[in-house]
């Protein structure tokens, strides 16, 4: 068994030091551990930092963002033949020596994924505003996916060899929301357990400057994921909105007829009803259609899967 942790790094010279030194270099249930640093186009001396610190480095032409490197962490750890994969931020904000902890359910059998619980509300870093953005954010999350993470924005994370072959991340934004929601349409097994955070306050987050784009971003994330892996169900509630309103409209109409009323007078209703419950029909065929697309995009997922997996054992 092998086990690789990977840290996308973007001019993390200073910080990553900290955190390559925190890694345990044994981990129970695995003959082989491995540190793989993906530098995102730094333009510090990040790359020369993670070599002295005893880690891999695949280096990124330019800068694609935290999202794509960690798309890119994961597929070379799969390539490198790893069984298991752990995201570690570089940041140093995570409490390494939990690895163990995170890794355990997937060891088991019990889990494809597991998300490190920080424990928000406990958080000293965390002003009352970003607790609560966070509690109400992960609820969503849960809801949308049906899993029981608790703490869905968490980026220490274990990931088993199916789930790493299975995950695809589209947005440039970040992969915690995204990766939870496609696990969760996958059928994968996602587990959360509690883990500790380093005191002290780490850099700014360079993903978001204010809580309200973060907030604008992550319903972004989440309404993409849903309309890919679930069409047919995301345009069905949309086009039922027109459509209701149009029947009730056209219930009204036939009302007034029937008491008799002038229909003169309540044409509007009539070819309004008509234009509501016409544009409802439209958008569920649009996620008819939407939904067979989704499908062959599902065999294609299962072919470049296959490849990866194949890919992957030949390098181990």
């Amino acid at each position: 068994m092998k086990l690789v942790v990977q840290i996308p790094a973007w001019n993390e010279e200073e910080q990553l030091p900290v955190t390559l030194n925190a890694i345990p270099q044994q981990v129970e249930g695995f003959e082989a551990v491995e540190v793989l640093v993906i530098d995102d186009g730094s333009t510090d001396a990040t790359a020369e930092v993670a070599r002295r610190g005893g880690a891999q480095v695949l280096s990124l032409r330019g800068h694609h963002g935290l999202a794509a490197a960690f798309v890119a962490g994961l597929r070379e750890s799969v390539q490198r033949g790893a069984d298991v994969v752990v995201n570690l931020d570089a940041d140093n904000q995570y409490d390494a020596s939990d690895i163990p902890l995170l890794v355990a359910p997937i060891l088991d059998g019990r889990a494809q994924l597991v998300v490190g619980d920080r424990q928000v509300q406990t958080m000293r870093q965390f002003s009352p505003i970003k607790k609560l953005l966070q509690r109400i954010g992960s609820a969503v999350v849960r809801r949308i996916s049906r899993t029981s993470v608790r703490d869905a924005t968490s980026g220490f994370r274990a990931f088993s060899r199916v789930a790493a072959l299975k995950l695809n991340v589209f947005s440039k934004f970040t992969y915690t929301l995204e990766t939870i929601l496609q696990a969760g349409e996958a059928g994968l097994t996602v587990v959360s357990v509690p883990i500790r955070v380093n005191p002290g306050k780490t850099r700014p987050s360079r993903l978001f400057r204010t809580n309200s784009g973060y907030i604008a971003r992550s319903l972004e994330s989440m309404m993409r994921i849903i309309v890919l892996y679930n069409p047919l169900r995301a345009f069905a509630i949309l086009g039922s909105v027109p459509v209701l309103a149009g029947t009730t409209l056209l219930f009204r109409f036939l009302y007034f007829y029937a008491i008799g009323s002038s229909p003169a007078g309540h044409v509007q209703s009539l070819l309004l009803a008509v234009i509501l419950i016409v544009v409802g029909v439209q958008v569920w065929v649009v996620g008819i259609v939407a939904d067979l697309i989704a499908v062959n995009r599902r065999l294609l997922e299962e072919m470049v899967e296959q490849q990866r997996g194949g890919l992957g054992r030949r390098d181990s």
